[in-house]
């Protein structure tokens, strides 16, 4: 049987609707899940029109309204008609039906009627006009699933490269670093890596936060005082942990591929490389979360939307991962 998943419609001014409809239409994902779409079934269809793309799209009151087979169900969560639709512009309308999209997604994941959920791009100001606060969706999952213990890992076919630290500014990312907060990122890290990819034995590569990592104290005493501490504690509890690793070195000399997984500093040290390595097939998953949650690596691709150009393979990765993963928790 396949699995369900819901994907939400993310910033409908954006590529969102575009790579959704692109991805479920492809032939890898038509034959290998059943999606529900959360959003507007409105703004799919005006979507599907304008960029031709053949989707059989029925809109439902709730997952067990009965559809026929082949058909792909659309819950609306927010009145946004064609109308409100402001192609490339960051709009309040928009951030209203991307949060009640992730709100209704996640209470599907919650109540299990759907296996998982894939979260299409959301622009975060216009989240915040519509008064989601929060620095992003990784973090608005955390909360509404109540899941004390996340960490944002992006997956690509080259590597997967955890964050110590996600949405924060670099002149904050010292003051944020803990040495039993990254005990906690490796240790969800490790078992993610066994509980959701299958990974029985999994190593992490841990990288400095200064260059060369720190050099003994004489560029920044962070890896001294914090990093290694916190690499030595999680070796006693039995997490396979090498490092601090200097950041520059570690990706020119592809150590990265000793390693199942990588655990950076901040946001940009390790998600610079990886998109590098594979922009159009990065995944963005949570691990940690009470529910299976992935999403494409990209963002809303503003300058881009309803041009009929944006790459659907990140996020046909995603529902690929999402998939797999549901799979891998079966076994």
């Amino acid at each position: 049987m396949k699995p369900t998943i819901a994907i939400t419609i993310g910033d409908f001014n954006g590529i969102g609707p575009e790579v959704v409809l692109k991805s479920i239409t492809s032939k890898i994902i038509v034959n290998s899940i059943q999606p529900v779409l959360i959003g507007s079934y409105d703004i799919f269809q005006y979507y599907a029109k304008k960029l031709k793309i053949k989707a059989d799209l029925v809109p439902v009151n709730n997952i067990t309204t009965k559809y026929k087979s082949g058909s792909i169900p659309v819950i609306t969560v927010h009145n946004a008609t064609v109308k409100n639709i402001q192609i490339g512009i960051t709009s309040p309308d928009a951030g209203v039906c991307a949060g009640a999209s992730i709100e209704r997604a996640i209470k599907l994941c919650l109540d299990k009627e759907v296996d998982a959920m894939v979260t299409a791009p959301v622009s975060k100001e216009a989240l915040h006009f519509a008064g989601y606060n929060f620095p992003g969706q990784t973090e608005m999952l955390a909360m509404l699933t109540r899941s004390d213990r996340v960490t944002m890992m992006l997956i690509s076919k080259t590597m997967r490269v955890a964050l110590a630290t996600v949405h924060v500014p670099i002149k904050k990312v010292p003051e944020n670093l803990f040495i039993d907060r990254i005990i906690e990122k490796l240790d969800t890290v490790s078992t993610s890596l066994r509980r959701d990819l299958g990974i029985a034995k999994p190593s992490i590569a841990v990288l400095g936060l200064n260059p060369h990592a720190g050099e003994n104290g004489a560029i920044g005493t962070e890896e001294l005082e914090i990093i290694i501490p916190a690499i030595k504690k999680a070796q006693d509890k039995e997490i396979n942990v090498m490092g601090p690793f200097p950041a520059d070195g570690f990706f020119a000399s592809h150590s990265y591929k000793k390693y199942d997984a990588i655990l950076a500093m901040y946001h940009d040290q390790g998600l610079i490389p990886l998109k590098m390595s594979g922009f159009d097939e990065g995944v963005n998953f949570s691990a940690g979360l009470k529910i299976i949650r992935t999403s494409p690596d990209h963002g809303t691709a503003f300058d881009i939307a309803g041009k009929n150009i944006a790459n659907p393979g990140s996020m046909i990765s995603a529902i690929q991962l999402a998939a797999s993963i549901i799979e891998q928790r079966k076994k």
